[in-house]
């Protein structure tokens, strides 16, 4: 069998798909060849990113979810698979910042940000990766961060969480192997999408940009490449990764 980063025939679920990075993947999935339900907490966001797959000549669903609810989750497995029989993929992307000192952080505040980071991450796992062990075979696809690896100056919460997120892709990625079904995450660089406009005002984005060799944000169109690839059976022997798309930043030592 030749490799293949086709995704004909296949079936993929983005948690947390219809804004910033997860919009990018659902739509690049789509343009892969996949039918793709792009999936989040606002139905308007729904339906307009649910139009814009059917442009592509692909199915979808249009079912509003919340990652902070496992009912809502297991909720979007049955629509899922009661309209295509099997979910093949599944991206889960839903994530919420904050910049804040960690000695004012409130409880609320960081079991906020890690129950939608990484509680999240787990239910969504949890849901399809169920459904995939028992038939015995999927692709899962987490989203981390360069503060999987490393820390960044007061995001605590994301950063615990993100680091949560890649050992808890290892964690599951040895625990289904056996069972056909591979889960890998990839990890981003700074890409400036709605969620951290704010933080890289000024000189923090200033200085992410002098610890990026390649001296730029990214695009959220340049994760595509790394979705497809994990998504399809090119990475049918990859499993517990985290591949950084981050211009390289993780690389980086002394960069003048």
């Amino acid at each position: 069998m030749g490799v293949t980063f086709d995704l004909s025939g296949k079936v993929a679920v983005v948690v947390g798909g219809t804004s910033g990075i997860g919009r990018a993947l659902a739509l690049g999935l789509a343009d892969a060849g996949a039918d793709v339900v792009a999936t989040g907490r606002r139905e308007a966001h729904v339906d307009e990113v649910a139009g814009e797959i059917e442009a592509r000549g692909r199915r979808t669903l249009r079912v509003a979810t919340d990652v902070g609810q496992s009912a809502s989750v297991e909720a979007l497995l049955e629509r899922s698979t009661a309209t295509f029989g099997q979910v093949h993929i599944m991206v889960v992307a839903a994530g919420v910042n904050k910049r804040m000192p960690s000695r004012g952080m409130t409880d609320a505040e960081w079991e906020n940000i890690v129950g939608t980071n990484l509680t999240g991450t787990m239910r969504a796992c949890r849901t399809f990766g169920g459904h995939m062990v028992d038939r015995g075979y999927g692709r899962i696809v987490t989203i981390g961060s360069i503060s999987s690896f490393v820390g960044l100056q007061e995001v605590a919460a994301y950063t615990a969480s993100k680091a949560g997120v890649a050992g808890l892709t290892r964690a599951l990625a040895v625990e289904w192997a056996p069972h056909g079904v591979t889960v890998n995450g990839i990890a981003p660089g700074v890409f400036k999408t709605d969620l951290n406009a704010k933080i890289l005002e000024g000189a923090r984005g200033q200085e992410f940009l002098m610890r990026t060799p390649m001296r730029r944000f990214g695009q959220v169109e340049e994760l595509v490449g790394a979705a497809v690839f994990l998504a399809s059976d090119a990475s049918a022997f990859v499993t517990g990764q985290m591949l950084a798309v981050d211009g390289g930043f993780l690389a980086s030592g002394v960069n003048q």
